[in-house]
């Protein structure tokens, strides 16, 4: 091929046609030429040389250039010149400069001329990705329409216009198939970057699709009247979506069902059927969980701050409908509050209260030496441990009918004299499997305490102070998806995570595991931080 025989306008002429066909810059397209004529240049003169090739934007004139550098000591004879030998042939030449040299013209052979045709593609391609990447990059949580162009191994592929997608066969709704040609709508889940180009991932089981939907045919949705709080999705058979209204006038579950359920029922057909429950947000965690647990009705909701365990009492009959087929409707309920849900009859808490009921009226008759009468007493009064009958007031105690003040000082002492002996057991049994006399006087900890972490074998403060706060309060790991208990070693004496871990802070500054002023400066770098953000988010 021989470009300066050419028509100096045909390489305008070309670039501008790859770059419209391709839809990219032109610019890039010529770049993409000027290296690949670059490229032959150096088959045909040596590639040791630094050749450059310019093609000018307006009139297609194509230059060929070596380039030298201007360097104090010359490594490389090709690329490099020595700054007496620049001055010879340019006196103002400095050290760092480049000159250069005009090539003749020349015709590129076959080899040279493929080689280029290669280099102008290759070119041409990642700029085509780039572009494609660069459009669906901010796209991600987005709806998008397209048509399916072929399915390999279950995965449907996608054409979306200037570009393919891919929606894997674990984001289609159950029993879900589509053949070539047809149009599909999904959600953009993830736009990533890879050697092969841009890769779009779609999805049509993602909560959020679900929520973009309403919010294409709830134009209250789309107006931020009413919130999408949170959503829940069994794909293809059930979902629970949580919404709010910042408008007293508007009902949000009847805006997103419409008139005689149009709005939803455009939604439910999308989705292949997909059962959908609308629930109004509260932002009390128990009456949006009673909301949640709908249509089952709930008698009582008792909430667990620390653990974020909520537990369900329904009547006998609801039992069935609360869980739902499968647990689905509790499973749902749980994904959308965002608590483990715990689920009893009526029945079954009775006979778990009394269970309860009778285990701590025994500890009273044991610890205290009464009789059962008075440990029932307490009980049913809410006394729930020793140490509630010996440090609360002494009038809490003489109100009890039957109770006069007497009776309530000398349950006190008899109170204070068992906990005291239990301690001194305790610490008695601590020292008998070795404990140090340094984490006995760390503060935080209680007798039973210590006995506790002897028996696991933590006798000193060094030991303590390498624990993990979810080892001493207990915590959940997720397993195959499911939430598993991890027990903890001072779980029982309800102690928090919180709590553990300033204890085990505390023991690493003891112990010089943990510098005390780097740990404040970082604190102040993290407040400064904060400050900052707030002030740029308010601006």
């Amino acid at each position: 091929m021989s470009v300066t025989s050419a028509n100096r306008l045909e390489l305008l002429q070309i670039a501008d046609a790859v770059a419209r066909e391709k839809m990219i810059d032109p610019d890039l397209v010529i770049e993409a030429m000027e290296d690949s004529l670059g490229k032959a240049a150096r088959s045909r003169y040596g590639a040791e040389y630094d050749i450059r090739a310019k093609i000018h934007r307006k009139s297609g004139e194509l230059e060929m250039t070596r380039y030298r550098e201007v360097v104090e000591e010359v490594e490389n004879h090709f690329t490099e010149l020595s700054l007496e030998d620049a001055q010879a042939i340019k006196p103002d030449a400095q050290i760092g400069d480049f000159l250069t040299d005009e090539l003749p013209p020349m015709d590129f052979g076959r080899i040279a001329a493929q080689s280029a045709k290669q280099v102008i593609m290759q070119k041409v391609r990642e700029a085509e990705r780039q572009r494609q990447y660069e459009e669906f990059k901010d796209r991600a949580g987005e709806i998008i329409n397209g048509i399916v162009k072929r399915t390999e191994y279950g995965n449907v592929i996608v054409d979306v216009g200037r570009g393919e997608a891919i929606l894997r066969r674990d984001q289609l709704i159950q029993r879900e198939a589509f053949r070539n040609g047809d149009r599909v709508r999904a959600l953009i889940r993830e736009v990533r970057l890879e050697m092969r180009g841009p890769q779009i991932f779609l999805s049509r089981t993602a909560p959020e699709f679900l929520a973009e939907l309403f919010k294409m045919e709830v134009p209250e949705i789309y107006d931020g009247i009413i919130e999408i709080r949170a959503v829940a999705r069994d794909p293809g058979s059930r979902a629970k979506m949580g919404v709010i209204s910042y408008d007293n006038s508007i009902d949000p579950v009847g805006a997103c069902v419409g008139m005689r359920g149009s709005r939803v029922q455009a939604v439910v057909n999308e989705l292949q059927g997909e059962k959908i429950d609308i629930i109004p947000w509260n932002e009390d965690p128990a009456t949006f969980l009673v909301n949640a647990l709908q249509p089952a009705e709930v008698s009582k909701v008792v909430f667990d701050d620390d653990t974020d365990r909520i537990e369900i009492v329904v009547p006998d009959e609801q039992l069935s409908l609360a869980i739902g087929r499968r647990g689905q409707n509790v499973r749902l309920a749980s994904q959308l509050t965002g608590f483990d849900i715990d689920i009893m009859t009526e029945a079954e808490e009775s006979e778990r209260r009394q269970v309860e009921f009778t285990e701590r009226s025994q500890n009273f008759i044991k610890a205290l030496n009464v009789d059962e009468l008075v440990a029932q007493l307490l009980v049913s009064e809410g006394f729930e441990t020793l140490e509630e009958v010996a440090y609360v007031e002494i009038s809490e105690l003489s109100g009890i009918d039957g109770f006069d003040e007497n009776t309530a000082e000398e349950l006190q002492a008899r109170a204070r004299e068992y906990i005291e002996e239990q301690n001194a057991k305790s610490i008695e049994r601590a020292r008998e499997l070795g404990m140090d006399q340094a984490l006995f006087d760390f503060e935080g900890l209680t007798p039973q305490m210590f006995e506790a972490l002897a028996e696991d074998g933590i006798l000193t403060l060094d030991e303590f102070a390498t624990c993990a706060d979810w080892e001493l309060a207990g915590g959940y790991t997720t397993i195959d998806g499911k939430r598993v208990k991890d027990e903890g070693l001072l779980e029982k004496f309800d102690m928090s995570l919180e709590e553990a871990r300033q204890l085990i802070m505390n023991a690493r500054i003891m112990v010089g595991l943990v510098d005390p002023s780097e740990m404040e400066e970082e604190a102040s770098e993290e407040a400064s931080a904060e400050e900052t953000n707030a002030q740029e988010g308010g601006e």
